[in-house]
């Protein structure tokens, strides 16, 4: 039986981290608003636990992105496909990822893909051509996580 997983990811500011990489793979940023309102009104979630963003109400320190044509459960909002959670967490990034995404392009191409991507706020590291095996960048987010964007 295969099971469901999700990819997380520690940041510094999960909901700008969760936009950015929505914008990069064409993903949408979970809504888990009605969520969130349903348990402050039950008086199951303190206001304290609860942040606004884009004028959409989340769990303080959470956020998540989907894959639009993924399923997702219209009453949480939280999505039972293809998914990134960013978690915030005290401490900065000391150390290279052990773990990475990796980027695909299409059409576009590999240099119309890393412009748009630096555009929204990856920075280029380093080049890597290996001949017949491919070519594509290394690349950081904003928060300074590697990753590689490819044609």
């Amino acid at each position: 039986m295969a099971l469901h997983w999700k990819l997380v990811i520690d940041s510094t500011d999960a909901a700008a981290l969760a936009d950015f990489w929505a914008e990069a793979l064409g993903y949408e940023v979970e809504d888990p608003g009605a969520l969130v309102a349903r348990l402050l009104a039950a008086g199951q979630l303190p206001e304290e636990a609860v942040a606004e963003h884009r004028g959409r109400k989340h769990f303080r320190g959470l956020a998540a992105i989907r894959h639009p044509d993924d399923p997702y459960d219209e009453v949480s909002g939280v999505g039972a496909g293809r998914r990134l959670l960013f978690q915030q967490v005290p401490e900065a990034k000391t150390v290279k990822n052990r773990l990475h995404v990796d980027v695909h392009g299409g059409p576009e191409g590999l240099e119309a893909l890393v412009s748009r991507l630096e555009g929204i706020g990856a920075t280029r590291l380093r080049e890597v051509d290996q001949g017949p095996a491919g070519h594509w960048w290394v690349m950081r987010d904003p928060e300074g996580n590697e990753f590689c964007a490819s044609a």
